[in-house]
C-alpha cells in the first residue's frame, strides 16, 4: 500500500527555518521530520511513498538524491579518477517518489495530482509535519471495519484547528472553528482513503480539508479514528524544539523503530 505526503506548502509559521527550506525538511535530531514520518510507517511494513512536493521542492529531491552517500561510509581515491568504494550502506527498504505539484496549489490539488502513481487502490495520506506513535495496521483495520471511503486520525489537542463533530458510530458529521476554551478533536492526518475520493477534488485549488472532507461527511463516508496516543505537529518553532528535546533525551515516543 502507498503512503502519500504532503510536503509542499510554504511553513509560514516556521519561517525561522522554512525560508531555507520546506518545513517537512526541517531537522529533528539531524533528520528531516519527513524522515521520521516514513520511519513509523516503514516500521510496520509500509515502504512505498509518494511526496508531494512544491516550495524548494529540489531541497526535498536532491536530500534522496545524497541520502545512500551521505548514511555509509566511503573511500575517494583520486589516484584513480576519484573512484568511490562504499564501506558499510545504511539503506532503506525505501521506493520513493518525488513529485512537484506546483508552488501555490492546494492540498485537495497536491493529492490529486499524484493520482496517476497512486493507482485505484486504497492509500495512506498523511501531512509532511507531524509525527505520532500510532499503530498504522490498527487505523487500517478500523477503516476496513468501517467499510467508508476515508477514515482521519482525531487527536485531543489544545492546538490551533478546527473541532470534528464525531457520532457514535464513528462518522464525522461536521466540522465547526475551535473556541479558545474547546477541547474537541482535531484532524491530525494519518488517513485511509478510497480511489473514490480523488473525484471528489476539484483541482488545484481545492483545499483538501474544506471542500472534500465536508462532502465525505455529508455523505456519512468520513471515519474518525480516535487516537488517544502521542501525536504532535512542527507548526512553530516552539515545537519544533519541543520535539528537538524529546528526541534528545532518548524518550522520543514516535520513535517506535530501532
Amino acid at each position: 500500500m502507498k503512503v502519500v505526503i504532503l510536503a509542499g506548502g510554504f511553513g509560514t509559521r516556521i519561517s525561522e527555518e522554512s525560508h531555507l527550506k520546506p518545513k517537512p525538511m526541517i531537522e529533528i535530531g539531524e533528520k528531516p521530520i519527513l524522515w521520521h514520518i516514513m520511519k513509523g510507517f516503514s516500521y510496520y511494513g509500509f515502504n512505498e511513498f509518494i511526496i508531494c512536493c512544491g516550495y524548494k521542492q529540489y531541497v526535498i529531491k536532491e536530500w534522496f538524491s545524497d541520502y545512500y552517500l551521505h548514511n555509509s561510509d566511503v573511500t575517494f581515491d583520486f589516484s584513480k579518477g576519484g573512484a568511490m568504494q562504499v564501506h558499510n550502506n545504511v539503506a532503506e527498504p525505501w521506493k520513493v517518489t518525488l513529485v512537484d505539484t506546483g508552488l501555490n496549489t492546494m492540498t485537495g490539488g497536491r493529492i490529486k495530482r499524484v493520482r496517476e502513481y497512486v493507482g485505484n487502490e486504497t492509500f495512506l495520506m498523511t501531512y509532511g509535519d507531524g509525527v505520532s506513535d500510532i499503530n498504522i495496521p490498527d487505523l487500517l483495520r478500523f477503516h476496513r471495519q468501517r467499510g467508508r471511503l476515508a477514515t482521519l486520525t482525531a487527536v485531543n489537542t489544545q492546538q490551533r484547528f478546527g473541532v470534528l463533530q464525531i457520532n457514535e458510530e464513528g462518522a464525522i458529521t461536521d466540522f465547526r472553528e475551535k473556541s479558545d476554551d474547546d477541547a474537541g478533536r482535531i484532524n491530525a492526518g494519518y488517513m485511509v482513503l478510497e480511489p473514490e475520493v480523488f473525484d471528489l477534488i476539484d483541482g488545484d485549488d481545492t483545499t483538501f480539508e474544506r471542500e472534500p472532507l465536508m462532502k465525505l461527511s455529508a455523505m456519512g463516508q468520513l471515519n474518525a479514528y480516535k487516537y488517544d496516543g502521542f501525536w504532535q505537529c512542527m507548526d512553530s518553532q516552539k515545537e519544533k524544539n519541543k520535539l528537538e528535546a524529546l528526541w534528545n533525551s532518548g524518550r522520543a515516543p514516535w520513535k517506535i523503530w530501532q
